[in-house]
């Protein structure tokens, strides 16, 4: 039988810079509902390819295919997305344009980073 020795960890110095000090619950709650809007492979897609458009804002009319889903499903996505202050929208004539919330990503950067 092997005997494995654990080394002890300094989990302080490897905790992400945003949860170094207590945070409120206001916050915590707020940056729950930012990391559960992403928490989904479709999402996570999505804000991808709206990132990797053309000047950074895509048309939903131009996300279904690259998904394969249909339109309602992305739309779902999407407003799932907008809710939580992740993307933006903008109607143009008939169609809706997405762009990411940059500020909010900072946000969530900041409590990885």
């Amino acid at each position: 039988m092997i005997q494995l020795t654990l080394t002890p960890v300094n989990v302080q110095s490897c905790a992400p810079e945003g949860l170094a000090a207590p945070i409120g619950r206001p916050e915590a709650e707020q940056l729950a509902g930012l990391l559960k809007a992403i928490a989904d492979p479709t999402r996570i897609q999505l804000i991808s390819l709206i990132n990797a458009s053309k000047n950074a804002e895509a048309c939903v009319c131009n996300l279904t295919e690259p998904l394969g889903l249909t339109q309602p499903t992305v739309s779902h996505h999407l407003k799932v997305l907008t809710e939580a202050g992740l993307i933006e929208r903008e109607k143009r004539g008939t169609w809706v344009w997405y762009s990411v919330n940059q500020q909010q990503w900072q946000q969530l950067a900041s409590l990885i980073g």
